[in-house]
């Protein structure tokens, strides 16, 4: 794998409000996680790194195919490994592009501070326009989700359609449970043990060992990796009202993370233009629980979205 641009190592990045590294061995241990955790994903056909005002961006492709491409944007903590469940079945399909966020870790190297929901949406629109992208199909997961609603709210016109998978902070507010699970990320001397517990506690029950190589890899990023991101801001019923394109939310029903009934609720009574499921027996991890399901009705529905936008244009 090629090197990522200078990482930010070390507290002379606190001052400016940087994500970054604790310090040289915590971004190795890190790396080597993440490799780890790459190498079983497909080969990507092509590997960038791409600046933008706010930093620079590690971006990869995978298939070569024609059509307006998937770009998927992981949970918090997780980079683009966290695709693994669902990468080689997407890719059969049409072209996807993943990211690992700025002010994440990963190999994305975050060189201007964050202040607002606007921010975070800019070097999205920025990073597409640097990639020559046009329109894109958005997919994300968690706190990914929640970007991609942004994206959509604020330049509309990049956007060809939103799937969500069980979204942070749009549908409904944050329980005490991620106030639990926060605590895991940010503390550095939180035992490894209780934090491999709060993964698996998050994701359902699934398994958050040494052996399985995602895991590893968010473990590491709470562990070694310090961030300065404004909190995710709770968007209004005018604004949800206002995404003008197709929104896909499939809201998982064993979540922590909000109350899945009322984001339901929420989702159905306020998207001008979206379909909203609720799959009881998923929890937040629902990519990685049902990876061919997911893939599958994702897949449908931005099928369907550019059968109707080409019979509008044709």
């Amino acid at each position: 794998m090629n090197d990522p641009v200078e990482p930010n190592i070390g507290a002379a990045f606190r001052p400016r409000r940087l994500g970054h590294f604790r310090d040289a061995s915590a971004f190795a241990r890190y790396r080597n996680a993440y490799d780890q955790a790459m190498a079983r994903l497909p080969e990507p056909d092509q590997t960038q790194d791409v600046a933008t005002r706010f930093g620079t961006v590690r971006v990869y492709r995978f298939g070569t195919g024609d059509g307006v491409p998937l770009l998927l944007l992981p949970g918090r903590t997780a980079a683009t490994p966290m695709w693994e469940a669902n990468l080689a079945g997407l890719i059969a399909h049409r072209p996807v592009y993943t990211v690992d966020l700025l002010g994440e870790p990963g190999l994305s190297v975050q060189t201007r501070a964050f202040t607002s929901a606007a921010d975070q949406a800019d070097w999205l629109a920025e990073l597409l326009d640097r990639l020559g992208l046009d329109r894109v199909h958005l997919f994300g997961v968690s706190i990914g989700g929640w970007s991609a609603f942004h994206l959509a709210l604020r330049v509309p016109k990049k956007v060809a359609s939103v799937s969500l998978l069980d979204p942070a902070s749009l549908f409904g507010r944050f329980t005490w449970k991620v106030v639990v699970m926060s605590l895991g990320s940010v503390v550095p001397f939180f035992p490894e043990s209780w934090r491999r517990k709060l993964l698996s506690w998050i994701s359902g029950g699934a398994d958050a060992s040494e052996d399985e190589p995602v895991a590893n890899l968010i473990s590491a990023g709470m562990r070694d990796f310090t961030a300065f991101l404004p909190p995710p801001t709770y968007p209004t019923d005018d604004q949800v009202a206002g995404v003008d394109v197709p929104v896909l939310a499939l809201i998982a029903g064993r979540s922590i993370i909000h109350n899945p009934r009322k984001a339901a609720l929420r989702a159905r009574r306020l998207l001008a233009r979206g379909v909203v499921e609720l799959w009881p027996d998923a929890s937040h991890a629902i990519n990685g629980e049902f990876p061919e399901r997911v893939n599958a009705r994702v897949l449908a529905f931005i099928d369907e979205v550019d059968r109707t936008d080409s019979a509008a244009l044709g």
